[in-house]
């Protein structure tokens, strides 16, 4: 897969360091990939949740931060559409237009 916008995790990383290797694993993970679909998907990130719209969020160290992406597993790509921390995630009112 390929990931259009990997300077927001970079942008990210350097607000909070401790999300780095994390994110980097995530990273790496995704762009190993080549899902064909959700249950592609859950075979590495099993707790991956589905929010409509194309928007799939992952829990990223330990449920400390959580990572949106609009994933097209047509095209192979994924758009990072949101990271932040669980709180500021709780405070998106309309998770799948964002």
């Amino acid at each position: 897969m390929r990931i259009v916008t990997y300077k927001r995790i970079t942008a990210f990383s350097e607000l909070h360091p401790d999300s780095e290797i994390s994110l980097n694993f995530w990273y790496h993970t995704v762009t190993k990939k080549n899902w064909e679909n959700l249950n592609d998907l859950r075979l590495d990130f099993n707790k991956v949740d589905y929010v409509g719209n194309h928007r799939f969020v992952f829990n990223i160290k330990g449920n400390d931060y959580r990572l949106v992406a609009i994933i097209s597993f047509n095209a192979k790509k994924v758009y990072i559409r949101f990271i932040g921390t669980h709180a500021d995630y709780d405070k998106i009112k309309e998770i799948e237009n964002i």
